[in-house]
């Protein structure tokens, strides 16, 4: 069920508990600022999720509320992630729901990279 991107942060959501290594994952890459890690349910040949490892609940609360380097970690290690699974050329998607409307699921920032094939049309016409 989608969440409120308002609602304070919920530490025993999923990404809250890999976090904290109460539940495994298949890491791709981790440093200060983000954790990342295949999707369980892939909807590419490569789903990768990146998190931040501070306790946001959407990009909105991310983006208020970060410090500037907790940003520029966030989204360098994204790119970083990118460019080391060779997605500059020839191409990928990066995905972040917020809020009921946008269909978030998790109430922790996540970002899904998808890759390695032609996505289509981002939207439904």
């Amino acid at each position: 069920m989608p969440i409120n991107a308002t609602l304070p942060y919920d530490d025993q959501n999923i990404f809250a508990k890999i976090l904290r290594g109460e539940i495994p994952n298949k890491t791709v890459y981790a440093d200060e600022w983000a954790l990342a890690f295949h999707d369980i349910n892939p909807q590419a040949p490569l789903h990768v999720l990146v998190i931040p490892r501070g306790a946001y609940v959407s990009w909105d609360d991310f983006s208020a509320r970060a410090s500037a380097d907790e940003i520029a970690g966030f989204i360098r290690a994204v790119g970083h992630i990118a460019r080391e699974a060779g997605l500059v050329e020839p191409g990928y998607r990066l995905l972040a729901n917020v809020g009921g409307h946008g269909h978030q699921e998790v109430p922790h920032l996540h970002v899904h990279l998808f890759g390695g094939r032609p996505l289509g049309p981002m939207l439904a016409r």
